[in-house]
């Protein structure tokens, strides 16, 4: 007969404690394939415990598949396959990386947290629970029809972007939007990079296995030379606010771009339109999109810049073309953003508080920038710096008189708590060009360390 102490369950439900030891004599091969178990009231007579514990412990190795039943004959061992012995130990897990702490950070853009509309958004997400019909059917593959609706008006009266609110799909992060849209135009297809560019696209296509290619850019953009010399089928551009250089791209450039598209069916143009919402001069520029005519553009967008990094919820604009193909082959894809977000960003643009935490952010951006600009022109490096590109986006080019190699001066930078990046970080292979000019996000910083974070770089510039 089994016998097993049952004095100490190490916390366990006594019938959880006999399933484990019952399944780890099955497992060590105490207990061999086709034995035959004592009978749910012989085995709680012999241990003392009531016959429904035996009985919750045998259903629960029977129903993992460690017992069978055979009727009016019990219970038995079913076969269990024994696992070689593993031939080498698993190699260690690296070390935790411990997140470095800077005194500035120039390199990445956030906001703060006193700017951020708590308040709003946690009523509107109390009442985004109350969409009780909406929260409990299932989402449409687009996105929630509120949300697209909300978007499709926000565009048309703020960006002029007169689109249907059915071409919108809704995902969770640009990052995902950029693999729908390789699934979509395929994988033999060739796509350009803007070089400089924005890194993480070159990263998102060889992880797909997608054949790309650095395609350089001029002072007007990504250069249509060069585009045909490396016969590409689709590019990915921002030309609203070129990241990281800051260039806006000229009509004719884009009327260059969308007549390359037009010559051949299966050329498409991605773009993206990350920080459009921030323009401190002039109005805003209108996108590709709006002089597209052949149905070429793929226009996206992200509340991650106009929000903060932390929503994570993006979208993009089909042409109707692309429409009909997507809702053919993938709108089986349930969308990958909660409703419940979905509803309360929906209340957030629709009734009116985006557009007025857009205009308050362009305001404590723009004094921000100023202020960074103003603390550079008096410090003791004024001479050696050129300011380039401030006018828009939340970033702008600082270029360095100086001979020190980029990477030694953010070693430097970083040795006195000051975090910098370079143009040519964002270039493939950097040419000579590309070196001695830094790249400035300032919307995460905190103004009140400037002038010290000015004095440290002072020390190494």
């Amino acid at each position: 007969m089994l016998t097993y102490s049952l004095e100490n369950t190490n916390g366990l439900p006594i019938y959880k404690y006999l399933y484990e030891c019952i399944k780890h004599d099955i497992l060590l091969g105490t207990l061999q394939a086709g034995e035959k178990l004592p009978s749910k009231r012989r085995f709680a007579e012999h241990l003392k415990i009531s016959i429904i514990t035996v009985e919750n412990a045998y259903a629960q190795l029977i129903a993992e598949g460690y017992l069978y039943t055979v009727e009016k004959s019990g219970y038995f061992v079913s076969h269990i396959e024994k696992m070689p012995p593993a031939e080498k130990k698993h190699a260690p897990l690296p070390e935790k990386t411990t997140e470095i702490s800077y005194f500035l950070d120039f390199k990445t853009n956030h906001i703060s947290e006193e700017n951020f509309p708590h308040a709003t958004l946690s009523r509107l997400m109390r009442n985004a629970l109350s969409e009780k019909d909406g929260l409990l059917r299932p989402l449409a593959y687009n996105g929630v029809k509120e949300l697209r609706d909300a978007i499709a008006g926000y565009l048309r009266d703020f960006r002029e972007i007169h689109v249907a609110s059915e071409q919108i799909v809704i995902g969770a992060g640009t990052e995902f939007l950029y693999n729908l849209i390789i699934q979509l135009l395929g994988r033999d297809k060739t796509y350009a990079v803007e070089n400089p560019g924005f890194q993480k696209i070159a990263k998102i296509y060889e992880l797909n296995n997608i054949r790309f290619r650095y395609v350089d850019i001029d002072r007007a953009g990504l250069s249509v030379q060069k585009l045909r010399e490396e016969e590409t089928e689709v590019i990915h551009i921002s030309p609203t606010h070129h990241y990281p250089t800051g260039i806006v791209m000229p009509i004719q450039r884009r009327q260059e771009l969308l007549r390359w598209a037009s010559e051949r069916e299966d050329r498409y143009i991605i773009e993206d339109d990350y920080d459009s919402e921030f323009r401190f001069s002039g109005h805003p520029i209108p996108p590709m999109l709006n002089i597209d005519t052949h149905g070429k553009v793929i226009y996206m967008n992200t509340f991650s810049k106009s929000i903060a990094p932390a929503v994570r919820i993006s979208y993009m604009i089909l042409p109707p073309a692309l429409l009909e193909k997507y809702r053919a082959t993938m709108s089986f894809y349930s969308c990958t953003v909660s409703g419940f977000d979905q509803y309360m960003l929906a209340k957030f643009i629709g009734e009116g508080y985006f557009e007025r935490h857009l205009n308050r952010m362009k305001t404590l951006y723009r004094t921000k920038r100023d202020t960074v600009i103003e603390a550079i022109e008096k410090s003791k490096f004024a001479n050696k710096v050129t300011i380039l590109e401030e006018n828009a986006g939340l970033h702008f080019l600082m270029r360095l008189d100086t001979k020190t190699p980029d990477q030694e001066i953010v070693r430097r930078a970083a040795e006195v708590g000051i975090r910098l990046s370079f143009l040519s970080e964002y270039t493939h292979e950097p040419t000579p060009n590309d070196a001695h000019v830094l790249v400035i996000n300032y919307s995460g910083i905190d103004t009140d360390k400037l002038d010290e974070g000015i004095r440290r770089l002072e020390e190494i510039l």
